[in-house]
């Protein structure tokens, strides 16, 4: 009863794979897949490089790269060649009018009048009381103080260019940062006529300092690369040594090692069942119940009531109980697990060339960003300089009868005007035009073609290792039987016929991942005036998407192989993939979690071990090195540790990833294996003889010995 049960099951998830007398592997004779898709998506591009070629035609990415002048004009550029650096007159009103953010996403643009000069100021100097009835030239232009704005005439009165804000009332030592004159971080302010120098301006004006003035900074993080760079080269190549060693000795350690993990996540929790009992026993003799404590929004108070303690251990307690069954009951499952392993292992050592295609796929997708990046800035700064009028206290005598922020004409500036400091300013990018009222579509397909690409170049790297790693699994004798330059021929493979496949795939995760994205923007948005259902409906919605992101990329990661091998449309073999997974439902769990938990200790390996050997010799912990390999002298010296650390990660989950890839397509064809094959002298089993041996079966004719018959 239990064997027809399990077959009617069988046969909902469809029936076993039929053995083929022709199938050696991944197929050669195939033909182009989803050839609509494959049209949509080049068209796509090609619209997608139309869209870049408008952007650099309409886009003005200088006003990001360059300072500009309250006149709209960039620094260092143009008339203004010889003056790179850019002035603020009251530097004060950065601080005072909005906060260091506002600033910041407004391109560093404040309240006050700016100026290009050639040279930042280097000594403090105020306008005394007794050079208002001076001319500017006397004051300014003869003593080498060429900060007033471009036009003003030599013989105006120093008191009128102040009250027109037409010259600094007061310079501070200066140093470029960014392109700007910022106050050095020492200097003392002086007495400024019409600022109160009080503690909140002070600090003002320090908060200011230390978060703009990168030079410093910056200066010190290039001394600390320049003086340790080949020190985090050899940490990289440490991690890079170590990440491949722990993937081919996986064929010697991978039982052990899967064993002692199982062990020791075994005692922790045994560790965490014998604490929580210790803490729930005192707090019991202590008479600590949550009903003395009531609601509260202080977590930490849960620490203090016996309950909480108590359902810790039972959630423990259940924990450890399942994991000792699954021992007990999926041992067998456990040790085919282990042998696929080795198995990946062995693949991986006679395909060598594998574990650095990750670099292939680094390249493309940050090809794909840059293009993207690029695209988007030219957009954002599309279209026609605006100006309009501006000044810095509205409310001021004269300032009534003077429309502000009409449009202007920054090459005519407002003089001698009845309104204190009224000035023609740069106001922004105009929004007319084709091209500019089109921005927020063309933002939308730069973002959806940044996501298909980046996905379609993702979707390339697995389909290629899959094609490289079932032409290892399905050589009946190994390695004399695996095809020269496996991994070139699955790459050329993939692109001729399975573009289109690798498209579809491609687009199903990005609709999800956009919607996902409007999601975030939609909640981001509503966050302050949500009730708690709302947040509770928006919170169900966004865990869906996620779970469907997940499930859609484990769909296709399994499509992609079966792509691979039998050269079938996206649709078809993520129908075959899923049918023989569930089929064999309960070894995928058990495959999968054993490799999770055999990757997640490789990558804590290896980017724990060269952290750990990074801090103690950047910080100069470890002695008796001798002079070559001293540690240097660095300002900062977690900056090279860090550097090393999220280095040694990006190596361990290349090539861990790699070796992801190869138990999946490994896996695949295994569960193939068994439904295709028997092991008789016309179907022998293409499995190594460890897996044989595990599964209690043997071939009649065995690799070894004899040659399959033709």
């Amino acid at each position: 009863m239990g064997g027809k049960q399990r077959d009617k099951d069988d046969e909902a998830y469809g029936k076993p794979v039929k053995y083929d007398p022709s199938f050696r592997g991944p197929i050669k004779n195939r033909s182009c897949t989803d050839v609509i898709c494959c049209v949509l998506f080049l068209l796509f591009i090609l619209g997608y490089i139309v869209v870049g070629i408008v952007a650099w035609l309409y886009g003005d990415p200088r006003q990001v790269l360059y300072p500009r002048n309250s006149t709209g004009a960039y620094c260092g550029m143009g008339e203004n060649k010889d003056k790179p650096y850019l002035l603020y007159f009251n530097i004060f009103s950065c601080i005072l009018s909005t906060n260091i953010i506002s600033v910041a996403e407004n391109g560093l643009q404040c309240p006050t009048p700016q100026v290009c000069v050639s040279s930042c100021p280097e000594a403090p100097w105020t306008v005394g009381k007794n050079q208002f009835s001076q001319t500017v030239g006397e004051v300014f232009y003869t003593k080498n103080r060429n900060f007033c704005l471009p036009g003003v005439p030599w013989n105006m009165m120093v008191i009128t260019s102040l009250q027109q804000e037409l010259c600094p009332s007061f310079l501070l030592p200066s140093a470029p940062a960014l392109g700007r004159c910022f106050p050095w971080t020492n200097v003392t302010l002086p007495e400024l006529p019409g600022i109160t120098n009080d503690t909140t301006i002070a600090q003002g004006i320090s908060g200011l300092i230390d978060s703009l003035n990168a030079r410093d900074i910056s200066v010190k993080i290039f001394e600390d690369f320049a003086h340790s760079w080949y020190w985090i080269l050899v940490a990289l190549g440490v991690a890079l040594v170590l990440s491949l060693l722990f993937i081919l000795l996986l064929r010697l350690v991978a039982g052990p090692l899967v064993l002692v993990l199982i062990l020791g996540v075994l005692g922790v929790l045994a560790y965490g069942i014998y604490y929580c009992w210790e803490e729930y026993r005192v707090l019991r003799d202590k008479g600590a119940s949550i009903s003395q404590l009531g609601f509260t929004t202080n977590l930490s108070a849960y620490q203090s009531v016996q309950e909480t303690w108590l359902a810790a251990l039972i959630v423990l307690a259940v924990l450890e109980a399942i994991l000792l069954l699954v021992l007990i009951f999926l041992r067998q499952r456990i040790r085919i697990a282990i042998a696929l392993l080795k198995e990946a292992s062995k693949a991986v050592g006679q395909m060598m060339s594998t574990m650095f295609y990750p670099l292939v796929t680094f390249v493309l997708l940050l090809i794909c960003i840059a293009y993207w990046a690029m695209t988007a800035l030219y957009l954002a700064t599309s279209g026609q300089p605006q100006y309009v009028l501006w000044a810095s206290n509205i409310s001021s005598p004269g300032c009534e009868k003077v429309s502000i922020n009409t449009s202007c004409n920054p090459m005519d500036q407002p003089v001698n005007s009845s309104c204190p400091g009224l000035m023609c300013v740069f106001q922004g990018y105009s929004s007319k035009g084709l091209v500019q009222r089109s921005l927020f579509n063309l933002q939308i397909y730069g973002v959806l073609g940044l996501f298909w690409t980046l996905n379609w170049v993702l979707a390339l790297g697995q389909c290629v290792l899959a094609g490289a790693f079932a032409s290892f699994y399905w050589a009946f004798h190994k390695p004399q039987d695996i095809p020269t330059f496996p991994l070139i021929s699955a790459f050329i493979r993939t692109l001729r016929y399975h573009t289109g496949s690798l498209a579809f795939g491609a687009l199903i995760l990005t609709l999800v991942q956009i919607a996902r994205v409007i999601l975030e923007y939609i909640d981001h948005k509503l966050r302050g005036v949500q009730n708690p259902v709302t947040r509770c409906i928006m919170c169900c919605f966004k865990c869906c998407l996620w779970c469907l992101e997940k499930f859609i990329k484990f769909l296709n990661r399994n499509a992609y192989i079966m792509i691979a091998i039998y050269g079938k449309n996206f649709c078809v073999s993520a129908k075959n993939a899923f049918t023989l997974l569930m089929r064999n439902i309960v070894r995928v769990v058990v495959l999968d979690k054993v490799t999770d938990l055999l990757l997640f200790f490789g990558k804590l390996l290896v980017v724990g071990g060269v952290g750990v050997l990074s801090f103690f010799f950047f910080s100069g912990r470890i002695q008796g090195l001798g002079r070559d390999f001293k540690s240097p002298h660095l300002n900062y010296y977690w900056l090279p540790i860090m550097t090393s650390i999220m280095g040694a990660y990006v190596i361990a989950s290349g090539f861990f990833s790699v070796f992801g890839m190869c138990v999946d397509t490994l896996f695949l064809c295994f569960l193939e294996d068994l439904e295709r094959n028997d092991g008789s002298l016309d179907r022998p089993y293409y499995m190594s003889k460890s897996l044989l041996k595990i599964l209690g079966k043997k071939n009649e004719a065995p690799p070894d010995n004899k040659k399959r018959k033709k």
